[in-house]
């Protein structure tokens, strides 16, 4: 049964303690997927995300002539355990191509992860691959990486530099390239992933290399690979039997963790009334939005270069119960992702009576009661999931195409609904009917 299409969020009229389990990072497993891909042998991801981003990725892998099995996780019901025979960064000729003339279709949704590294990955194939996508997916940019891809000596066939595309495959081949990460981070990675197999040197540039968090969980996890391949350094990286664990998805936990706080109240002393499984180590993990533990208590300004990814959407929905403004920074990258989403939070912001005020690529958030809304999610799951939030603070939250969430996180509605202390008792309601929705009811499919 499917998620009607517009859902109201019940208020919680306590606060809740409780340990949620969230599915693995999309971040992490579509990069290891792509890293399996390029390994010698097989490698198995565990904890890995099972939802529409990533089984795009697989489908298109499978498309391509790997070998991928998949099966069911005990602990986390989106998540799978996924083995990857790997072809030691090669994509198998009578398998995995076409020609110029009728190039082999690969459909990646509006799946960026996909969309980027794939166009990198499909150069070491011989042969003409058209990567297509939802309209949105074609809206959004590519010129950098094509660009890049063009240096160093690969044809890509895009009128303006965006998908659809065709990628002319002719293997590896040494050569060196630059690419600016100014509109997305995602270009250099595709490329230093396959940098591995094809002996690509890469230059990045654009503001803030040094520090982009996901560049850093790119090349730190080439090195975890790169190394299990090379035993003879850094033996503590080694793939232990061909075993990648895929930590729990930060992004989506900072839902959960600010419903806690949303549902404790400021008088509350408890910092984390509702915790996160698994929750990486904050220093360790390669998630930038592990540090959205520490945004209990709202600063002044918030960067999406330095301080939080996409996380900090959540942060700006909750920001009304603020005692001060906060400043939201650096947002840029968020405009070119499934919509824009600046304009978006702005806007859906508003309707529930928050003074939004927004300057370039800065939001300033004041405090302010707020009411009710139907929300609209412009079929971003991380709208849908935010506005969800707020319902558990605001009455009369009601949200539009819930099902997006399936990007992600398809059971993100169950675990609202759960009784504590694996869910936070939340109840959902279908606007048409009026009547509670049923946990199997909220799966998004």
């Amino acid at each position: 049964m499917s998620l009607p299409d517009l859902i109201e969020i019940v208020p919680l009229d306590r606060p809740v303690r409780a340990e949620v389990t969230v599915p693995g990072s999309k971040s992490i497993t579509n990069r290891a997927l792509i890293l399996a891909a390029l390994a010698d042998d097989a490698v198995t991801l565990e904890s890995a995300l099972w939802s529409e981003d990533t089984q795009i990725m697989v489908e298109c892998l499978q498309k391509l002539g790997f070998v991928v099995y998949v099966s069911p996780d005990p602990e986390e019901l989106c998540n799978r355990t996924i083995t990857v025979g790997g072809l030691g960064g090669k994509i198998l000729p009578q398998c995995g191509t076409g020609t110029g003339e009728k190039p082999l279709e690969l459909f990646v949704g509006n799946s960026g992860t996909a969309a980027r590294f794939l166009a990198a990955f499909l150069c070491l194939g011989n042969g003409a691959y058209r990567l297509s996508g939802v309209p949105r997916m074609h809206e959004r940019p590519q010129a950098a990486l094509f660009q890049a891809l063009r240096q160093l000596g690969y044809r890509v066939d895009s009128p303006n530099d965006r998908l659809p595309a065709v990628i002319h495959g002719t293997g590896p081949r040494a050569g060196q390239c630059q690419v600016s990460i100014e509109e997305s981070s995602q270009f250099a990675s595709a490329l230093l992933m396959c940098s591995l197999a094809a002996g690509w040197q890469v230059e990045i540039v654009g503001e803030n290399v040094e520090e982009s968090p996901y560049v850093y969980m790119t090349r730190e996890m080439c090195a975890y690979f790169y190394w299990s391949r090379k035993q003879s350094r850094h033996p503590e990286r080694g793939m232990k039997g061909g075993v990648y664990p895929v930590d729990p998805d930060s992004s989506s936990g900072s839902y959960f963790l600010a419903a806690g706080w949303l549902a404790a109240g400021p008088a509350q002393n408890e910092t984390h009334p509702v915790t996160v499984a698994r929750w990486p180590i904050l220093g360790a993990g390669f998630q930038i939005d592990t540090n959205f533990l520490n945004y209990r208590v709202f600063p002044e300004t918030v960067s999406r270069k330095t301080d939080l990814g996409d996380s900090i959407m959540t942060l700006m929905v909750t920001a009304p119960f603020a005692d001060h403004p906060v400043k939201f920074t650096d947002l840029g990258h968020l405009r070119v992702q499934e919509c824009d989403r600046v304009s978006a939070v702005h806007k859906e912001l508003t309707k529930c009576g928050a003074k939004v005020v927004e300057d370039g690529d800065t939001l300033t958030v004041y405090p302010a009661p707020l009411h009710g809304a139907e929300i609209e999610t412009y079929n971003d799951h991380r709208m849908a999931m935010c506005f969800a939030t707020l319902g558990l603070k605001v009455p009369g939250i009601k949200i539009r195409n819930p099902a997006c969430v399936k990007k992600t996180f398809p059971n993100f509605f169950q675990k609202f609904a759960a009784p504590p202390p694996h869910g936070l008792g939340a109840a959902i309601l279908d606007v048409t009917t009026g009547r509670e929705l049923g946990l199997k009811e909220l799966f998004a499919d």
